[in-house]
């Protein structure tokens, strides 16, 4: 930290260098438990026919660890270095930044508790009961405070498009939290949501593809934003194009959640208006994707030679891939085939293992190095990270979207007088080599995470942190 005689002078890095270490923490920790329920797919009895040790208790734990505690704190950690590098000011309160990181990780160790003994709402990605809740809406508010407080006082007149794509996330995920989490407590670990029905269905997955669309995806578009360009050494290749992709982004994704109730209750006027909405999506998506690889341009050169550019810019290749394939997920006819099936457990993992994981990676090897002044230990072991991450991916999404087609296919052959070919339980027995593919993938990613941990430990071993000089105002 620094003194107070200088602190108007150096930026905030304390904060950041807190919540970077602990992205590799949580990314290592909420990875093991799905490795460890991948391998529960393959052999049942490894949950030792102890409750909170099965799938359906270590299933939400992996979503939140990995979502929240791995993807937040490296939002957290790369939101709060880039406001401070693009306005040329420090954090406007330490304190409250302090107070976010140590609520943040209070946030994470009581969904570390309370999900296994299985205390929770049951709704997608809105596990945590509420008093959770409650704790999660005063950290993010203070974030808020944080963020926007820090912009408000900038010494730079424009505001880096990086910042459009954080603040956006910031507010959006305020709204979708709050009122998603609107329920009745009726003991402290019992409460039940206000809505009802179709209406909570309804007002769930509203929420529930927009803590993809916002905290997934606008988030970390704000890192894309930032990082490719200071690894590339080469200025954003459309900056307009970024601003169009920004508000088309916000404005088409709130709409897209309905895709996820297709063939339910819901009206069918309002399905087809999220189904809509998602083949409108491809555009912006396709656009930012474009905007991030043509910022190579001039630089594609440096992809021979440095990994972390490779980690950057093969995440952005997976956005790509994961916007159009959910588009055409969201289709009514394709989604009669995929929808409840292992075809989109590939497709959520090659958008949090493929452009979630690997832009936040390399956004960690820019900034941990920095952080505490070294340069970074082995260039050969990002390299190899690189390498590791990208077939483990290979591995788990091809051996989904096989087995997933294969069990859509399965569940909907029917014989002549309409009785079902296939027993429920000859469609898990087919899968069951591709459950055996899905875990070695799942194993090699999470060997390249403790590649990372210890790479980035023999980095900052025995550093100091170092303190940044906030650079004078120009008087131009």
């Amino acid at each position: 930290m620094t003194t107070n005689s200088n602190q108007s002078e150096t930026y905030n890095y304390d904060v950041v260098k807190k919540f970077a270490i602990m992205t590799v923490v949580w990314g290592i920790v909420g990875m093991l438990v799905g490795v460890v329920i991948a391998a529960q797919l393959v052999w049942p009895q490894l949950n030792f026919d102890t409750p909170w040790l099965t799938f359906g208790r270590l299933r939400p734990l992996h979503t939140n660890a990995v979502v929240f505690a791995f993807g937040g704190c490296a939002l957290f950690a790369t939101s709060y270095y880039v406001v401070q590098r693009t306005c040329h000011v420090r954090l406007i309160s330490d304190k409250l930044a302090a107070f976010t990181f140590w609520g943040w990780q209070l946030v994470i160790v009581s969904a570390a508790i309370t999900l296994p003994l299985g205390i929770t709402t049951t709704k997608e990605y809105a596990e945590l009961e509420w008093p959770i809740d409650i704790l999660i809406a005063i950290v993010w508010v203070s974030y808020a405070v944080v963020f926007f407080g820090t912009i408000m006082k900038r010494k730079i007149k424009h505001i880096y498009v990086a910042n459009w794509f954080f603040g956006g996330f910031i507010l959006t995920v305020a709204i979708l939290h709050i009122f998603n989490n609107l329920e009745y407590p009726v003991t402290w670990f019992k409460s039940y949501s206000i809505y009802a029905g179709v209406q909570d269905a309804m007002i769930q997955w509203w929420y529930g593809h927009n803590a993809v669309g916002f905290f997934l995806t606008a988030g970390f578009l704000g890192i894309m934003y930032y990082f490719i360009p200071k690894q590339a050494e080469r200025p954003v290749y459309s900056y307009r194009l970024s601003v169009v992709h920004f508000w088309a982004l916000i404005f088409t994704y709130i709409w897209a959640g309905p895709h996820h109730l297709h063939y339910t209750a819901l009206p069918d006027w309002a399905q087809s208006i999220g189904m809509v909405f998602s083949l409108i999506l491809l555009a912006p998506s396709w656009g930012g994707m474009i905007n991030g690889i043509m910022t190579l341009s001039g630089a594609w050169h440096k992809l021979r030679t440095d990994p972390i550019l490779k980690f950057l810019v093969v995440s952005v290749s997976f956005y790509g891939m994961s916007t159009f394939e959910g588009p055409m997920m969201s289709i009514k006819t394709v989604n009669s085939l995929s929808h409840y099936t292992d075809w989109t457990i590939g497709h959520v993992h090659s958008g949090a293992l493929g452009w979630v994981g690997m832009i936040s990676i390399g956004a960690m090897y820019y900034l941990i190095p920095r952080l505490f002044g070294r340069e970074i230990y082995s260039v050969k072991l990002i390299e190899l990270h690189f390498w590791m991450s990208t077939i483990g991916i290979v591995f788990y999404i091809t051996a989904m979207w096989v087995s997933g087609i294969m069990q859509g296919l399965m569940w909907r052959a029917v014989n002549e007088d309409g009785t079902l070919i296939y027993s429920f339980i000859e469609t898990v027995q087919a899968m069951h080599p591709y459950y055996m593919i899905r875990l070695l993938g799942g194993l090699i990613y999470l060997s390249g995470m403790f590649v990372m941990a210890y790479n980035l430990y023999r980095t900052i071993y025995g550093a100091r942190m170092v303190e940044a000089l906030i650079p004078a105002p120009s008087h131009k």
